[in-house]
């Protein structure tokens, strides 16, 4: 999990991840110092990645169900815990 550059004090998993819902990617202010983090361009890829390729590489290539219900719950199912992974992943540097 990422830590502040400033004074090392770890961020939640809630807060990571609600600088980027809705890919709006806003800046993270540390609880205990006040500094402000950016998300690096490529943590903004990681997040995209993460939520887009486990849905591409189960419906192409995985899937080994016949069944086309089964197969396009399954994928969405494996993106969207892939986005709930993301904020360990990402990465933050301290604003300029």
């Amino acid at each position: 999990m990422q830590k502040c550059e400033n004074c090392n004090s770890k961020f939640n998993w809630r807060k990571i991840f609600k600088s980027f819902f809705w890919w709006s990617y806003k800046p993270i202010k540390c609880d205990n110092c006040e500094t402000i983090h950016k998300i690096t361009f490529f943590s903004r890829s990681t997040v995209a990645a993460m939520g887009i390729l486990p849905i591409w590489i189960f419906g192409y290539f995985l899937s080994p169900f016949d069944n086309i219900f089964v197969a396009s719950g399954i994928g969405p199912l494996m993106g969207i815990i892939g986005f709930l992974l993301a904020p360990y992943v990402v990465r933050y540097q301290k604003a300029l």
